[in-house]
């Protein structure tokens, strides 16, 4: 950025930049844009790290990761560091993976700096629930294979007062069902979608730490899906495909088959 544009502006914003979901090459030109003009950036691990070498070295990197079962940084504590560091006439990026407003905390920071009378805006990014499956070789729609798809949040179980996912219609549609963070859950989820009607032996998959070098995959039905994902150890954040797509695999053009199926992503994430 040009040093008489920082000079003249008074005040700051905050920019919302969805950066996934991981990879380096699906980071979008707007995006990019945002992180070089950048004063401060605040990310996450979930962000493609090995694009902060894009930051101004006078700018400001700010961790405020959410480490499953590690460190981890309150939402508040977020919102309020976006708004102080605005106020103090910076041009802050909060700089997350995949897209924001897709099961992310993107719609709880831009309501605080609204209220806070901060200008923010979103530059969005590559929804995981989509990419990560494709980069794995399972397409979540395909001609003739299923028409549609559905995400949810696997966070709670149906069992869970919280829920407030039609788990019943989930069960008796004949489309995709893509479920995010849910591989605590999973058997739970599995189970009640099971009870309520669906096929136990419709194909499935989870894909761990899409995009990453660490990327891996496991492929077996509804019914075995979780104690699969358990046994391969596999780790968050991760996301699981059920129906017939998920018995694809357009990598080989070959039918999928139930095991652990290690992947090479185009662009590996860079550890910093």
């Amino acid at each position: 950025m040009a040093e008489d544009e920082k000079s003249d502006r008074t005040a700051g914003e905050v920019v919302l930049v969805g950066a996934g979901p991981g990879d380096p090459d699906l980071l979008t030109v707007g995006g990019l844009r945002a992180l070089r003009q950048a004063d401060v950036v605040l990310y996450d691990h979930l962000a493609p790290l090995a694009c902060l070498v894009e930051v101004r070295p006078d700018a400001v990197l700010v961790d405020v990761g959410k480490i499953p079962h590690g460190p981890q940084t309150g939402q508040e504590t977020i919102n309020e560091l976006l708004i102080d560091y605005a106020r103090s006439g910076a041009r802050v990026v909060r700089f997350k993976g995949g897209d924001p407003f897709v099961f992310g905390r993107g719609g709880e920071e831009w309501l605080a700096c609204a209220e806070a009378g901060i200008p923010v805006r979103i530059i969005p990014g590559v929804s995981s629930a989509i990419a990560g499956p494709e980069l794995a070789g399972i397409p979540v729609t395909h001609r003739g294979v299923s028409q549609g798809f559905t995400v949810v949040s696997g966070h709670v179980g149906p069992n869970h007062p919280a829920s407030s996912v039609n788990w019943d219609a989930l069960a008796q549609q004949s489309g995709t069902i893509v479920i995010m963070m849910g591989l605590t859950h999973l058997a739970e989820i599995c189970d009640g979608l099971i009870v309520r009607g669906l096929d136990p032996d419709v194909p499935a998959a989870v894909v761990s730490k899409a995009t990453t070098s660490e990327q891996r995959m496991v492929r077996g039905t509804a019914a075995t899906i979780a104690a699969m994902s358990l046994e391969h150890q596999l780790r968050q954040p991760a996301l699981t495909v059920i129906g017939h797509v998920a018995g694809m695999d357009l990598g080989s053009l070959t039918p999928g088959t139930s095991g652990t199926t290690p992947t090479s992503p185009s662009s590996p994430v860079d550890e910093l």
